[in-house]
């Protein structure tokens, strides 16, 4: 897993709108990845429309937001359009770039352990070095955990 001090891995995958996004082209400007197991469930639901609400303060505040699940660019584009997200959301549909970050992992749920998203989000500085790892995610509260 990332830790603080560490490089933004290399990644290029595509957003919800097919373009192609690679990690070589958010330095420059502070980076938030937030990681996010399934599109339209409530708790993802509930965690991008606090990012979405909070986002201008976001921006004000320096920051590129973007965020990663396993689901296709076609259910992102289908989440960012229900949901107006003002974000990019990626696609990362061979959990590489979820394993590279530290946010792919052995889940519980009901008595059962099986592979999935750990919900995670990593702030970047300008230069593409990570600052700052919350883990636990407060999923109704998201933006004012990263601006504190």
């Amino acid at each position: 897993m990332l830790k603080p001090g560490d490089r933004m891995p290399d990644f290029e995958v595509v957003d919800q709108d097919g373009n192609i996004v690679k990690s070589s082209e958010l330095t420059g400007k502070k980076t938030i990845i937030y990681f996010y197991p399934k599109d339209n469930t409530s708790g993802c639901t509930a965690e991008a429309c606090n990012l979405r609400d909070n986002y201008e303060a976001l921006v004000n505040a320096g920051y590129n937001v973007i965020g990663v699940s396993k689901d296709s660019a076609a259910s992102h584009k289908k989440f960012a359009d229900k949901f107006s997200l003002p974000f990019r959301l990626l696609a990362d549909t061979s959990t590489r770039m979820l394993q590279d970050f530290g946010a792919w992992g052995e889940k519980k749920m009901y008595g059962k352990t099986s592979m999935g998203t750990l919900r995670r989000t990593f702030i970047f500085n300008e230069d593409g070095i990570l600052e700052r790892i919350i883990e636990k995610v407060d999923t109704r509260n998201h933006a004012s955990q990263i601006l504190d």
